[in-house]
């Protein structure tokens, strides 16, 4: 007979083995359930999927996706909807007409203004969940397309603004421009027809949010810019004015390059700049260390380059081509860091100004010639590098008699006043109009040597020559 105690001793063994017997019979009948690794809560290194994915967990019972979000939060997405709406040329199939048009921008108080996207939620979200990003430098980076000399391009400038700052300048100079278009984000005012999901990250957010929401209904020409009319980083040569700027934007240039920073002048920026390998910290570059700790971050599979360069300041011209060179889910990965970084916006938006050119070209250095900037970019062609640095050598003399006058000036007060512990020497009697009847002439001199580079640039072979392009009888620029 068996004793009490080895019955007890049997019990676990036989609970265990019919448990097993019904787990094994149960199994089959259980819903499937399988992990959608574009959660970006598996992996940060996962490509975060819109909200239309079918969620983290796929059961056989699904349950509707929610809308795809957007930069213009609560805005409605309204599929097939003509790009004639937003006067866009597109190179997708023509869709059914739109019942009216929608430009950007517009709307009621409090009521955004809807995108326009030929591609369904539905076909972004099974697109977005295929797309594998790998390695931006081994993306095949597409232009753009030129046209022919008698067809136009079609622009769109994408600024951040604050409600405090004034873009009225946009209007005054651009409203009657049917080629051009404006997607202005207001970023501290939610009841705004355009504005970013967050206000962090300085312009980066707006640009990465313009990109996301447009990405199948983009320009042929697609313009990055502050929201400032005048500012010391916008071209000199074009009067620091970003009107200017946009004006004498070549598109064809856009087109051939993919990619063009705005500014043209080097400093501050080129030839190098950010070295992402030095993790020592420098007052100077305080991005400097911090982006060698978040590169593999923003990109995961890419080497970390020793250098990064391009002149500053975060405003910049790409083709539509160049910005489809990459999947959509790469610019919502992106986006996705900026949301969750604990980066300040300063740190976050510096680190980004010479980030841009490695997202849309794979190049770590973008630093082409001022002169071919200035010349193929704009139209102000001084005929060569050698005219070029001539011009600003002369610039820098009359800069440096500007500052022998002012130099005479405090000296003169300080003698006349009797300022300071130690007796002033008297200047020079007349020095004055001798240093500003110099300096006038030298002025005068440089203002004759931009229009003339300004007209020189006009004619398309000076444009081609300066650049060191190919240029036949008929081109355009």
């Amino acid at each position: 007979m068996h004793s009490p105690k080895m019955a007890k001793r049997g019990l676990p063994i036989i609970s265990f083995v019919a448990m097993s017997y019904i787990f094994w019979f149960a199994t089959p009948m259980m819903p499937k359930v399988t992990w959608n690794l574009s959660n970006s809560h598996i992996s940060k290194h996962t490509p975060l999927a819109p909200s239309t994915t079918k969620g983290t967990l796929q059961v056989e019972d699904r349950i509707a996706p929610p809308p795809l979000p957007i930069a213009s939060q609560d805005v409605q997405i309204e599929a097939n909807t003509t790009e004639e709406a937003l006067q866009v040329e597109d190179d997708h199939p023509p869709k059914p007409p739109a019942p009216h048009e929608t430009p950007i921008g517009t709307g009621t108080k409090g009521t955004p203004s809807q995108v326009e996207d030929p591609v369904s939620p539905a076909e972004q979200t099974d697109n977005f969940q295929q797309m594998n990003l790998g390695a931006v430098a081994k993306v095949s980076f597409q232009p753009g397309k030129l046209k022919a000399v008698d067809e136009s391009y079609k622009k769109t400038i994408v600024i951040p603004r604050t409600v405090e700052e004034d873009v009225s300048w946009l209007d005054q100079n651009f409203e009657d421009d049917e080629l051009f278009r404006k997607a202005v984000y207001v970023v501290d005012d939610p009841s705004a027809a355009l504005y970013p999901p967050k206000n962090k990250g300085n312009e980066v957010m707006v640009y990465l949010s313009y990109i996301i929401d447009h990405y199948n209904n983009l320009s042929d020409v697609n313009i990055f810019m502050h929201s400032h009319q005048f500012a010391w980083h916008n071209n000199d040569l074009l009067g620091q004015d970003a009107v200017q700027m946009i004006s004498r934007l070549s598109s064809e240039r856009v087109q051939r390059e993919g990619y063009m920073n705005m500014r043209c002048h080097w400093s501050p920026g080129c030839p190098s700049w950010m070295n992402p390998k030095i993790v020592e910290e420098d007052i100077n570059k305080q991005e400097q260390a911090m982006l060698a700790r978040t590169w593999l971050e923003l990109f995961p599979f890419d080497n970390i380059p020793d250098v990064l360069a391009q002149p500053c300041c975060a405003q910049f011209a790409i083709s539509r081509e160049t910005i489809r060179s990459q999947p959509l889910a790469r610019y919502v990965f992106c986006r996705d860091w900026l949301m969750k970084t604990y980066l300040s916006d300063y740190i976050s938006g510096r680190i980004w100004e010479y980030v841009w050119h490695y997202l849309f070209t794979g190049k770590s250095v973008a630093c082409p010639k001022e002169n071919v900037c200035y010349c193929d970019g704009f139209g102000v062609c001084f005929g060569g590098e050698n005219e070029y640095a001539n011009f600003f050598a002369h610039r820098k003399e009359r800069e440096a008699l500007q500052d022998e006058l002012e130099s005479w000036r405090q000296r003169t007060e300080e003698y006349q006043n009797g300022l300071g512990e130690t007796k002033v020497e008297e200047p020079e009697i007349g020095k004055d109009l001798e240093l500003e009847g110099k300096i006038n002439g030298m002025s005068a001199w440089e203002t004759r040597q931009v229009q003339q580079a300004k007209e020189r640039g006009d004619v398309a072979m000076n444009r081609a020559k300066e650049a060191g392009r190919d240029w036949k009888d008929g081109d355009g620029f």
